[in-house]
């Protein structure tokens, strides 16, 4: 339905507005504070809690009115309303009241207390007084698993979770329950909820029946937090999120809203996959080896700067880069090294898919969506990409996605988006088309049209034929395979008949036909006069970054280190063992003379170092990353630095300055960096120019860290001294660690929490946008767009590669099946997710598992090349003959290049 500007009088005063919105939205972008519950901008109303109350006139000359609920009235010209009369407001306290006869009175104690929505909605109502004096209903809680904690008497009955957890995220194992006046939220019985978005209820729910179970373990007061705008690093869609820390550790995460990234949400994985920077494996002291030991150095200078002095001088040295590090760090070792002796630190198929990927998303085929923008497509094609494990975000889109059809016939009826329930009773007739190829079965196929399952090598033919019948002027083999024809046709004449289809694909299957058939698909809805959207999938948060740098491959160190030709290797932030086989690592860090390795983490690579850096995590330092839609956005630290660790960017430069001048000169500054980078490498320019450099200031302040309820501070280190220490500096970016500094709305860039008067709580993140549910004021959503598109659309289509592997007669191909929970390196070094990863294991078809003799949960060896790992069966149907899908990175799971081909035997006990 068309929105057109209307005139409508609130408390008098008239004001021009979006007609078609809820009354409560309306009223909430204008300023108003209207207490509410039930509604949420992403979920929409529902009326459940009938507290956002407003009286609203027939006419001028009406001056009794009616009561109603602003969230279910919608804006239309003319309306006349009065948010302060003193009927409303009486409503809204009896209301209140009523839902607070139950609660319990346990603020001080509870997790949420100083943070909470029903805290800050008492306040707003004026309901300060209990009278009822009977018993409470009481519950039992559940165990829900290492995410959430349950705390069920605390319960108002607003609905949020079940329709956020059920509806909007796709879980089935929360529900509501109900006898007479006893109402039950939680599932059938205690368990691990098994949605990969339960997180978000730590959000959605307004008081303290669902909380973070991590914060919990390390407990500190909200406002007592010291908070930083941050960037998951979990993946390679860049969502926001707000980092908050106390006493030197990170206690937890919260999502920061982009209204063009993640929105209101986050995985499971962004929100609870933090406690690795807590963990014993953070590595916070220099190390120099002597004696075959590393010990501990405080002066390591003194050690390495002859050699390394040498190396950089006669250009004997090598560095290798990082994925997972910041774009600042990769350009420093860059610079450090020299471009030539500069490799990305990713496998040459690895590094061949990105390129490739980049090349398809900067080639102007089609338009690069963002996490918002997929939600709006009317039909999805995914080709190969597991997206729910291996882009989280992605999948939760996509779910969006699927609505629209029913969406448009509720618009087609006179029902607004907004209006959630009778838009939803149309949905389970009316999903829009979306198609998944896939080796197995996933997570989003409840919502698909059509699910093909096949091998990779399968898939990619899918995606050719798809093109070649939507585009007929493709030459193309006629397919033999009659489902595979089928699934092709009905893809194609769904993609033409929509309006704005979308395109998935990505690198996690390490299949180059499947991107090349992706963007073959687009150029030929192209050509058709389509708007086509294509987004692929990364495997790590900085690859699309690295890939956009010059630099060799981990292949060509290997060649160097065959032929002798390494001496001085520095490796940052990377662990070469889980980017190539051991052979070939061993072969790398053996024949190199010196071995200098920057990390925050322990691993395999940092055992085998000669000098070993202590080095910032992204919750220590300021950095810049470019998630998958091509998006640059910049994290900031949560922590003040410490004496002995510093940006992995900052002891390169040390190094660089110790070789130029042999001694130490005054490290450069954060914006010296990112000057230096834009002016060598012209495509990040825009990272200069668009993203708040360390320089800024908003009104000649810093941004402050700390709310204006910050307590503490006086008695934090009183252990080691009665004064009063001076707030640590931060001199690489524009927030303090302090609450003393500016005290308005900050830029979008840089807001560190959420806070307005009266909005204690999550919710006070309205106050942010211009609009509930729309974008941020001061700045728009974060970030600046990267990948612009080098040329107007091809007329070449990629033709098939023709690297298929086909397997021996006694072989299966082994395929990579990547998990949400354990197969992403930070992440799985937490507690609470590494008791989500679980063991490893193959899923085999059942016609397979007969050939073996085997039965499902037995374990059977997986022989690939000359590797041996024992895992745990998983009898899958899905999956097709001749296949096999291996947890990818869990425990015990070594480095292989896969898809490879394998064999497969019964595991004897005494092997």
């Amino acid at each position: 339905m068309e929105m057109k500007m209307v005139n409508i009088h609130i408390d008098n005063i008239l004001y021009e507005v979006t007609g078609g919105k809820n009354l409560l939205e309306t009223c909430l972008s204008l300023g108003f504070d209207i207490p509410y519950f039930c509604f949420h901008p992403a979920l929409g109303s529902v009326g459940a809690c009938r507290l956002c109350a407003v009286k609203k006139y027939a006419n001028p000359d009406d001056k009794k009115g009616r009561i109603i609920m602003s969230c279910m009235e919608e804006v239309v010209e003319g309306l006349i309303i009065s948010t302060t009369d003193p009927e409303v407001k009486a409503f809204r306290a009896s209301v209140l009241e009523s839902l607070m006869i139950s609660h319990p009175h346990d603020c001080p104690v509870c997790d949420e207390g100083g943070e909470c929505h029903l805290q800050d909605m008492l306040v707003m109502t004026g309901h300060a007084y209990r009278r009822y004096r009977f018993k409470k209903q009481t519950y039992n809680n559940q165990e829900l698993g290492p995410f959430i904690n349950h705390e069920m008497n605390r319960c108002i009955q607003c609905y949020r979770c079940v329709r956020y957890y059920r509806n909007y995220a796709g879980g089935k194992d929360l529900n509501v329950y109900g006898s007479a006046n006893h109402i039950y939220f939680g599932r059938h019985k205690d368990g691990t909820l098994e949605n990969e978005f339960s997180g978000n209820l730590v959000e959605v729910c307004p008081t303290g029946v669902f909380t973070d179970k991590t914060l919990k373990n390390h407990y500190a007061r909200k406002w007592d937090l010291t908070n930083a705008p941050s960037v998951c690093v979990h993946c390679s869609l860049g969502c926001n999120t707000i980092m908050g820390s106390r006493y030197g550790s990170v206690r937890r995460v919260l999502s920061r809203y982009n209204g063009s990234v993640n929105g209101y949400f986050l995985c499971d994985r962004g929100r609870f996959g933090y406690e690795f920077l807590n963990g014993q494996e953070k590595i916070k002291n220099t190390y120099f080896r002597s004696e075959k030991a590393l010990n501990k150095e405080d002066k390591p200078e003194e050690k390495y700067t002859s050699w390394l002095k040498e190396a950089i001088i006669n250009k004997k040295i090598v560095g290798i880069g990082s994925p997972r590090a910041s774009l600042e760090s990769n350009y420093a070792l860059s610079g450090l090294v020299g471009e030539s002796n500069f490799y990305h630190g990713i496998s040459a198929s690895d590094q061949n898919l990105v390129k490739r990927a980049i090349k398809v998303l900067q080639s102007g085929v089609a338009k690069i969506p963002s996490l918002r923008e997929m939600e709006d497509c009317d039909a999805v094609f995914i080709i190969g990409e597991d997206v729910t494990n291996t882009a989280p975000m992605i999948a939760l889109a996509v779910r969006q996605a699927s609505r629209h059809r029913y969406l448009n016939e509720a618009a087609r009826l006179g029902i607004r988006k907004w209006n959630d329930t009778p838009a939803r009773e149309l949905d389970h007739d009316l999903r829009s088309p979306l198609f998944i190829a896939s080796p197995f079965n996933t997570k989003l196929d409840d919502v698909a049209s059509e699910v093909y399952n096949g091998s990779p090598d399968n898939i990619a033919d899918l995606g050719y034929y798809v093109a070649s019948l939507i585009d007929t002027s493709i030459r193309i083999k006629p397919e033999t395979d009659k489902k595979l024809l089928k699934t092709a046709r009905l893809i194609a004449e769904s993609l033409m008949a929509s309006e704005n289809p979308l395109i998935v694909s990505g690198v996690s299957s390490n299949n180059e036909d499947q991107i090349n058939a992706s963007f073959n698909i687009a150029l030929s809805l192209s050509k058709k006069g389509k708007k086509p959207s294509l987004s692929l999938v990364f495997t790590e948060s900085n690859s699309v970054g690295l890939g956009m740098m010059k630099g060799g491959s981990l292949n060509d160190v290997i060649d160097l280190a065959a032929k002798g030709n390494l001496e001085t290797v520095v490796i940052l932030e990377n662990d070469l063992y889980r980017r190539t086989e051991k052979i070939n690592a061993d072969l790398i860090l053996d024949k190199s003379v010196n071995i200098v390795v920057l990390d925050h983490i322990s691993n395999e690579t940092t055992t085998k170092a000669g000098l070993l850096f202590p080095v910032t995590s992204s919750a220590e330092c300021t950095g810049t990353i470019i998630n998958n839609e091509g998006r640059a956005q910049r994290y900031f630290s949560a922590l003040p630095e410490t004496d002995t660790v510093r940006p992995s960017w900052q002891w390169l430069s040390y190094i660089m300055n110790l070789a130029e001048n042999g001694e130490n000169e005054r490290l450069p500054g954060y914006d010296d960096i990112v000057n230096s980078m834009a002016l060598k490498n012209p495509a990040f320019g825009l990272i200069r120019d668009k993203l708040p450099s360390a320089a800024f200031r908003f009104y000649n302040e810093k941004i402050p860290r700390q709310t204006p309820r910050f307590s503490g501070r006086t008695a934090m280190d009183a252990y080691k001294s009665v004064r009063e220490p001076k707030p640590p500096e931060d001199n690489y970016s524009p927030l303090a660690f302090t609450m003393e500094a500016y005290k308005g709305l900050p830029p979008s860039d840089l807001v560190p929490f959420y806070w307005s008067p009266g909005w204690n709580s999550i919710q006070s993140m309205n106050k942010y946008m211009e609009e509930p549910n729309g974008h941020l004021k001061n700045g728009g959503d974060p970030g600046v767009l990267m990948l612009k598109n080098e040329s107007s659309v091809s007329d070449d289509y990629f033709s098939k590669t023709g690297n298929k592997t086909i397997p021996a007669e006694d072989e299966v191909m082994i395929i990579p099946v990547w998990q949400i929970f354990g197969s992403e390196e930070l992440s799985s070094l937490g507690k609470a997710i590494s008791e989500r990863s679980g063991s490893p294991y193959v899923i085999i078809n059942e016609e397979d598992i007969k050939k073996l003799g085997i039965s499902g949960d037995e374990s059977c060896r997986i022989i690939v090349k000359n590797t041996i790992i024992i895992v745990k069966v998983i009898v899958n149907s899905f999956i097709p003959e001749g296949v096999a899908g291996l947890s990818y990175y869990l425990p015990g799971v070594p480095y292989l290049a896969l898809p490879l081909p394998g064999k497969l035997k019964k595991h004897e006990k005494e092997i």
